[in-house]
């Protein structure tokens, strides 16, 4: 086994969606216990034990097998390294967990928290006669749950911010697009509402409504894109409580189309606009992971 210290021993890392026990030698992720081999784990607790730091490939070699041990370390160490990463999903092209540095180590890349375990009622040492007045903190400090419903930042592989800015870029003409064609052909709008709802006033003006709102916010995004503006992405997560239901109302807009293109088509295009505005988020996390 890995050596550790006594506080490792008697704790619980996290990152992401996983947990490892180095007491019990087990690995979790959102609670549930995954398959992982010895050496990949312990491989793992040198990792997790210096997050963000190199971890030469002498180290883990001394780590693993003995002096005396004759085995083709580079090899071995490399699909040990492999199984590693399947366990996690990960992958040595675009690294959410370990990165590869070539010819020196490796380098464990997302946020680690040790969290110690909390001791059992009534196991205190027999050597203390009388309570002594020390400040003693809270075994286990509120965390984050592990399980999430909307993406996080760890949860992403880094992508290049090029790639990135493109991709937000064509969604926000996309919507654009979208306000810009309802506006300049209300009057076909309204006959298809009408033919659709039969009393399409409050339809209507639920649309000038949405396409007036979204216009000037695409306008922002599509600019905030292209001059490339500095924390775009913290900017974007505080307009989406906004941009969301405003997203998601315009998502319905291929069943205009409908009598052209089959209520087939349109229900497909309206499923794949429900996304879209989950993936801008993600992009742009995406985007971040990349700095």
């Amino acid at each position: 086994m890995v050596s550790m210290s006594p506080n490792h021993a008697n704790g619980i890392f996290r990152f992401g969606a996983y947990e490892a026990d180095p007491g019990s030698g087990e690995l979790r992720k959102s609670g549930v216990r995954l398959r992982v081999q010895e050496q990949p784990f312990q491989v793992l607790l040198v990792l997790l034990g210096r997050p963000s730091e190199v971890v030469t490939r002498e180290e883990l070699r001394q780590k693993l097998w003995p002096a005396d041990t004759f085995v083709d370390f580079d090899h071995s160490l490399n699909t040990v390294v492999n199984k590693l990463r399947e366990a996690l999903s990960d992958s040595a092209a675009n690294p959410r967990f370990i990165e590869t540095l070539a010819r020196r180590g490796y380098r464990f890349l997302a946020p680690v928290e040790f969290v110690q375990k909390q001791a059992a009622p009534g196991l205190l040492p027999a050597t203390i006669a009388a309570p002594i007045d020390i400040p003693v903190e809270p075994a286990f400090p509120k965390t984050p749950s592990a399980v999430s419903v909307l993406t996080r930042a760890e949860d992403v592989p880094a992508v290049r911010r090029k790639y990135v800015r493109a991709l937000f870029f064509l969604i926000q003409l996309m919507y654009l697009s979208f306000y810009i064609a309802a506006l300049a052909r209300l009057t076909r709008v309204h006959e298809l509402l009408e033919q659709a709802l039969g009393y399409p006033a409050w339809a209507m003006t639920l649309l000038v409504i949405s396409a007036v709102v979204g216009l000037p916010i695409r306008l922002y995004l599509i600019s905030a894109v292209v001059f490339d503006l500095s924390g775009l992405s913290h900017k974007f997560h505080r307009l989406f409580p906004l941009t969301f239901p405003l997203d998601e109302l315009w998502a319905l807009s291929p069943f205009l189309l409908a009598p052209r293109i089959g209520v087939g088509l349109a229900l497909a295009a309206t499923a794949a606009l429900i996304y879209v505005p989950f993936a801008q988020r993600t992009l742009l996390l995406m985007g971040d992971r990349s700095r």
